[in-house]
């Protein structure tokens, strides 16, 4: 019977039915045949109603469309500019630096695609830059803000794993701070090689640009530093993240006007929020059944009879992830979680590590051809033809790779500061 409902299930996707209601559907036909109430279905959404950090979720989404719908992209990229387009590779390194940080904010690959390389394409072309590794770095850049908080993913998998989401946001910052490295030496070599142009230091354009952008500077670190300070939650900084890039935007810059601009970024944001608590809700129910069925328990089983290492299984694990995380994002998160996190830990993982683990693949799926988001997004952006971008992406693909087998083999990367 569970054979019969995933292949029906998988049929009435690729007709195009909304995953939710697949999800929940197939999740009252499993119980119902093993001759459990409906209710299990839903129970979960009462336990998911009642987590405190729940709250950080469409919060930040919030703070982040309004960032992205207002000139702020501009005024972080124009500062950027100013204070790092002198170095050797200069402007591909702000590219990564601004684009990491604004997708951490926004919770969203494509809004980083869409709004800020729109904005460096043309610049870095300019300057010289080869158009293959312009390319490769923009389509790459869209999801480099994922292991950063507050990114979405994190809080998410957080909530889903029932792992505390502020160790996350400690586990993740290193890998992600050693992962930009890594680009921006890449960046700089190429430069070097191109003889790519770099913008002459001017102390006026500095002290214009931070000007202009003096009450965005503090966001990152009122935010981020507060979390990893230990003065607020996740959820708290999600409230002032939100009030903060309100006042900011509304009431300072007035980029957006509270009347007609507000109630629009706001309707644009709770869409994609109510998506996922819809999914969120349906496949909690879907991982009572698995759990129910102890699915996670014959999995390891069967594993056990054929993979009987750690680092065997590692392998197999992160080739698993890039194919699912390449095909659906959030589904991934949601309904693979729960599966994997019993199984890893019966292989001697702790669940913070699998958590880093989880991010940096799932960053990677975004620009994995031939399905990766970013390919599609950079494709349609840029109008260039799905081919060559699979070719442009191929040495940050690498260098990508690489660093998530450093991270998988080495879990002292992800656990330095976590108690």
């Amino acid at each position: 019977m569970a054979i019969l409902i995933a292949l029906l299930i998988l049929l009435l996707a690729f007709l195009g039915a909304p995953i939710f209601t697949l999800i929940g559907a197939g999740s009252v036909l499993l119980f119902a045949g093993a001759q459990i109430d409906s209710s299990a279905v839903i129970v979960e959404m009462l336990r998911l109603a009642s987590l405190p950090a729940l709250i950080a979720i469409p919060l930040f989404t919030f703070a982040g469309y309004v960032l992205a719908e207002s000139k702020a992209p501009q005024r972080m990229l124009a500062l950027a500019e100013a204070l790092f387009g002198w170095l050797p590779g200069g402007l591909a390194i702000v590219a990564l630096f601004t684009t990491a940080l604004f997708t951490a904010f926004t919770g969203a690959s494509g809004v980083t695609i869409i709004a800020m390389g729109g904005l460096l394409y043309p610049m870095m072309r300019k300057q010289g830059y080869p158009e293959k590794f312009t390319l490769g770095l923009l389509t790459t850049t869209g999801s480099l803000g994922l292991l950063f908080p507050p990114s979405l993913p994190i809080i998410l998998y957080g909530l889903v794993a029932k792992i505390s989401i502020d160790d996350l946001f400690k586990a993740a910052l290193l890998p992600g701070l050693l992962l930009l490295a890594a680009l921006s030496v890449y960046a700089f070599f190429t430069a070097r090689r191109s003889e790519a142009k770099h913008t002459p230091f001017s102390l006026a354009a500095l002290k214009t640009a931070a000007r202009d952008a003096g009450w965005e500077i503090p966001l990152p670190f009122i935010i981020i530093g507060g979390i990893y300070a230990g003065l607020f939650t996740a959820s708290e900084a999600a409230s002032v993240m939100a009030f903060y890039v309100l006042a900011t935007e509304v009431a300072i810059h007035r980029d957006l006007d509270v009347f007609r601009d507000i109630p629009r970024v706001a309707v644009k944001s709770m869409l994609l929020v109510g998506a996922i608590f819809m999914v969120l809700g349906t496949a909690l129910g879907f991982t009572n059944y698995l759990i129910d069925a102890q699915i996670p328990d014959r999995i390891f089983a069967w594993l056990h009879a054929y993979v009987s290492g750690k680092v065997l299984f590692l392998v197999l694990l992160n080739a698993f992830l890039l194919v699912i995380n390449m095909i659906e994002i959030f589904s991934a998160i949601i309904i693979v979680v729960p599966i994997i996190v019993p199984v890893a830990a019966q292989y001697g993982i702790a669940p913070v590590h699998l958590g880093v683990i989880f991010l940096l693949n799932l960053e990677i799926g975004y620009m994995l051809p031939p399905l990766g988001l970013n390919l599609f997004l950079a494709s349609s952006r840029f109008n260039k033809k799905l081919p060559e971008l699979y070719r442009a992406v191929g040495p940050f693909l690498l260098i990508l790779l690489v660093m998530l087998a450093l991270v998988t083999y080495l879990p002292q990367l992800s656990l330095l500061g976590i108690k």
